[in-house]
């Protein structure tokens, strides 16, 4: 399912026109980007907890040429479904 997808069926569940179901799905992404990138944590009971992973700087190796590199340190979005979410896709 991609994005255009997923605002029509957000317009037929929630009986919405396809432009307030678009206006839903992108505030309620932005709001998870905006919290994430503010070092929050969103959960979402039954469906699951978006958090942030910070990754430390390390050193790695280019296959190609063999040379050593180094890699910066990072943050990584992580997702952790919840109870009502494996239940559903199990």
């Amino acid at each position: 399912m991609n994005k255009a997808e997923l605002v029509e069926s957000v317009a037929d569940q929630a009986d919405l026109s396809r432009s307030d179901a678009a206006n839903a799905v992108d505030a309620v992404l932005d709001s998870v980007a905006n919290a994430l990138a503010n070092g929050d944590m969103v959960s979402l009971i039954g469906f699951g907890t978006f958090s942030v992973n910070h990754r430390a700087a390390r050193t790695g190796r280019n296959p190609r040429t063999g040379e050593t590199i180094s890699i910066a340190a990072s943050s990584v979005p992580k997702f952790k479904a919840g109870k009502g979410l494996k239940d559903k896709v199990n």
